[in-house]
């Protein structure tokens, strides 16, 4: 099959895209991987070269490490099997260092609605995995390809090949690894969104962070665009922006003698501003847990977060949320889940869910007390 219609592809192209990242040398030597990465870029491309054609997917509503681990499989793939790759996404990009991301390093990522999956011989999943089910595809037989950091689930084993749940604060991490192990040095656009995939998912290396994580970040630091770096992560915002965070914080209700915030956000304009807050609030002095709910299209988006390291985020919040009908993911201090409204009110399922998770923390269920009061 040939490559898909430009019309499909945003006006940087992905054959444009790869003409910048040729600026720099593909190829140099590199201090040598450890030996099972070598292994599993073996297996890796022994799986992608038996076919002509992959699609690279992430969750819906992707965050940079998503989008910089799509962009760079795509990359090893078109470079080390000859398989050309094209990186797709469901829902919306919304927040503003996320819309950033893409503008500033023009990255071939394109929006799922405008591809046709028939078109592909090779499903790839980076950043979630099939049994999660947040990713826009209409058929769920099992892809061949899943790469993520997060705690592997049983059906990402059915794969061809699964690189999942490794010590691995990032996606990012796994598939700098890869890179390496290819001997191939990504141009600056790719680095940069590689090495704020892992500076973002780690919350600037300070947490869930593992070895590999600061070993790649380092070996990405030389390559990446620091004033491109700069752009993305101060991004001019929306008036609506202030508008939720005003929203938040008067909504913001304080449990258990301070030990837990949840706010119920109302509609919100897009889904990402949800783990914002949740982000925020977890850094409020003496606080061991935050939870952040919006509504957003016919679904309720929820985050949690957690300064309590006995506690894995992921693993409640699927717990908590699987009787709601929610689909969830996460892992050890963050995680987050949506689940469809049907005919219910916003108001109530996020009462269902706030009543979940206090009696899961073994905090005394009622309306708690204002973060914010007039004083």
């Amino acid at each position: 099959m040939g490559h898909p219609s430009r019309g499909m592809l945003r006006p940087h192209s992905l054959r444009d895209w790869r003409r910048g990242q040729s600026l720099q040398p593909h190829r140099l030597e590199v201090p040598p991987p450890d030996s099972q990465v070598r292994f599993r870029l073996r297996n890796l491309l022994t799986v992608a070269k038996s076919h002509k054609r992959a699609l690279i997917l992430t969750h819906d509503n992707p965050d940079p490490d998503a989008v910089a681990s799509a962009c760079g499989l795509a990359f090893l793939l078109d470079q080390a099997a000859r398989v050309h790759a094209q990186a797709a996404y469901g829902g919306i990009i919304g927040r503003a260092e996320n819309k950033a991301l893409l503008k500033v390093l023009h990255l071939p990522i394109v929006p799922m609605g405008k591809l046709d999956a028939r078109q592909f011989d090779l499903v790839c999943l980076v950043d979630t995995q099939p049994e999660v089910g947040n990713y826009s595809l209409a058929t769920r037989s099992a892809p061949q390809l899943v790469i993520d950091h997060h705690p592997a689930r049983p059906t990402s084993l059915l794969s061809a090949f699964h690189d999942v749940g490794g010590p691995a604060g990032a996606t990012s991490t796994l598939v700098t690894q890869y890179l390496r192990a290819a001997k191939l040095v990504p141009g600056s656009s790719l680095a940069t969104a590689l090495f704020y995939g892992i500076k973002s998912d780690t919350r600037d290396l300070g947490r869930e962070v593992e070895g590999v994580d600061v070993d790649c970040y380092n070996w990405l630091f030389p390559y990446m665009d620091k004033q491109a770096l700069s752009r993305i992560e101060h991004p001019q915002v929306p008036a609506r922006y202030f508008a939720a965070y005003h929203r938040a914080y008067e909504r913001a209700r304080l449990h258990g003698k301070g030990q837990a915030v949840i706010v119920d956000m109302g509609d919100v304009y897009v889904p990402e501003i949800v783990p914002e807050v949740a982000e925020k609030l977890v850094s409020l002095e003496g606080l061991r847990w935050s939870l952040a709910t919006g509504a957003y299209r016919g679904e309720l988006y929820l985050s949690l977060r957690l300064n309590d390291r006995r506690i894995n985020a992921g693993r409640l919040v699927r717990e908590l949320c699987a009787p709601l009908g929610g689909s969830a993911g996460g892992h050890g201090a963050m995680a987050g889940a949506r689940i469809p409204l049907t005919d219910r009110p916003a108001s109530a399922v996020h009462d269902a869910v706030a009543g979940a998770f206090l009696r899961a923390f073994h905090v005394r269920p009622g309306p708690g007390v204002l973060l914010v009061s007039d004083m």
